[in-house]
């Protein structure tokens, strides 16, 4: 008797077969744009970033016949600004999303606004958290929304009881909303069955995407939520603790003066909890690395069927693909959790491209590149001149083994109630500096130690000689991009 998943297989290739004989398009034909995001997915999460034990067989399957870029940094580590950057391919200052919740002005293009074109069919599925959550905007045509937290902040003239697609999916289902406000919590949708929860919804709707943009080209954009908080689901126990460990720099606290900020970050996640776990305890931390784990497992399984469709209906020979993250997770890492810091876990997210109709002499790009260089990068591989506008440039450059025209990577954090602002930059050899405002400074070498367990930005000598250059090449970045921070002493 054959299994559900290749009846179901079957049925949607049979359904689908007739009209690849009508109406596929043919090599030369523009390019589609399958462009897979997540929320908070460390780089470490998959092999191809050195993690053999998490249960992402899709994830590597792509990872194997993509780019692989071993040192992908996000703009600002927390969700709207470096989903801005994302979209956008402007710094977060540069477009005005400077901390979560801030929306999008009209006047920023995405994607879809920069190239133009009306032949092409442009889907957004998923989280957006760039203002206006569930409705339709910036040249996206086809619209799957899947938040229902964020109606404070749609805009004026917006109805605040507006609800998500997957909302509707889940009152056919038969689910019932909380009575007190009528929507479902990320909670509720986090303990529903595995074909119940997002990553499938937005599987389901993706594979309908594909299946009827056949004759034409389209970009496509998936957003999952996972593996963000809440940091629990169906596959909470497919890991063991051996094959989802707590990170090697937990507890963590670093060798020389350690930013206060940070100290009082670890001070009230030990104090709270987190999300009910008890992280004075290695257990704490262990139950939920597992968890994290399998909400990674989660979006893996979406994937592959996004990825499937993409076969199936004959397209996969000519639709650039792109997976990354907007951000990290540290989730235990120097005994903190979430994002927000320097540290590699918040930082550092994995960048895959797939291009089956380019072909590129680096299987892997081990320099340190930025997302502000994502933008460019999409138009460069749809066969569209980069705007010279844009402060990032395309990385088909570096996917050839050719040298960037800036070989260092900034990142900017402009406000939080935890955290001081700061800016900070990434060298070519391994150096991380970072300058908080009303904080100590830190300053890493990855090379030596990787974990970042001991700040050298007061050690003297070579290392106090990297931090000058390292902050004379912030404050050139700072006027080419007119970023008005004021860089602490």
């Amino acid at each position: 008797m054959p299994s559900l998943t290749f009846t179901r297989r079957a049925a949607f290739a049979a359904a689908v077969a007739p009209a690849i004989l009508r109406g596929a398009r043919r090599a030369g034909d523009k390019p589609n744009l399958l462009f897979v995001w997540t929320d908070q997915q460390r780089a470490d999460t998959m092999a191809a970033y050195g993690n053999h034990h998490y249960r992402v067989p899709a994830m590597n399957r792509l990872a194997a016949k993509s780019v692989v870029f071993d040192r992908y940094y996000v703009t600002q580590p927390v969700c709207t600004p470096s989903r801005s950057s994302i979209l956008t391919g402007l710094w977060p200052h540069q477009n005005g999303t400077i901390n979560n919740n801030i929306p999008l002005p009209a006047t920023a293009r995405c994607w879809p606004e920069i190239v133009n074109d009306s032949d092409y069919r442009c889907g957004y599925f998923g989280k957006w958290h760039l203002g206006d959550e569930v409705f339709a905007q910036h040249g996206f045509h086809d619209w799957e929304s899947i938040e229902d937290g964020y109606h404070p902040y749609f805009s004026k003239g917006r109805d605040p009881e507006a609800r998500s697609s997957y909302h509707a999916f889940l009152i056919q289902q038969g689910y019932q909303p909380n009575p007190a406000n009528r929507r479902f919590s990320r909670q509720f949708a986090c303990s529903l069955p595995a074909k119940h929860c997002k990553p499938a919804f937005l599987a389901t709707r993706a594979e309908e995407f594909i299946q009827n943009n056949r004759a034409n080209p389209w970009m496509l954009s998936v957003n999952f939520l996972e593996p963000h908080s809440p940091y629990t689901g169906p596959y909470n126990d497919l890991h063991s603790e051996a094959e989802a460990p707590v990170p090697l720099n937990y507890p963590g606290p670093m060798e020389g003066r350690e930013p206060a900020h940070l100290k009082a970050r670890r001070e009230l996640t030990l104090k709270q909890g987190v999300e009910g776990q008890n992280v004075r305890e290695r257990a704490g931390w262990r139950r939920l690395n597992r968890n994290y784990a399998g909400l990674c497992s989660q979006v893996d399984q979406a994937l592959s069927r996004i990825l499937w469709a993409l076969e199936s209906s004959g397209q996969a020979h000519n639709t650039v693909i792109v997976y990354t993250s907007d951000h990290g997770e540290l989730m235990g890492a120097h005994t903190l959790a979430g994002k927000g810091v320097m540290f590699e876990e918040s930082l550092r997210v994995p960048l895959l491209i797939h291009a089956p109709f380019r072909s590129f002499s680096q299987a892997r790009v081990r320099r340190p590149v930025s997302a502000i260089h994502l933008v460019p990068t999409l138009l460069d591989l749809l066969g569209r001149r980069p705007e010279e506008s844009l402060p990032g440039e395309s990385l088909v450059s570096a996917m050839n083994g050719e040298a960037l025209r800036e070989d260092h990577v900034f990142v900017q954090w402009n406000a939080d109630v935890r955290t001081p602002r700061y800016r900070g930059v990434v060298s070519p050899d391994g150096w991380k500096l970072t300058l908080h405002e009303n904080d100590h400074h830190t300053l890493f070498h990855r090379p030596t130690d990787p974990l970042e367990l001991r700040n050298l930005y007061d050690g003297g000598g070579e290392a106090s000689r990297k931090a000058s250059d390292l902050r004379r090449r912030i404050e050139t970045w700072q006027k080419q991009v007119n970023d008005p921070f004021p860089l602490p002493a």
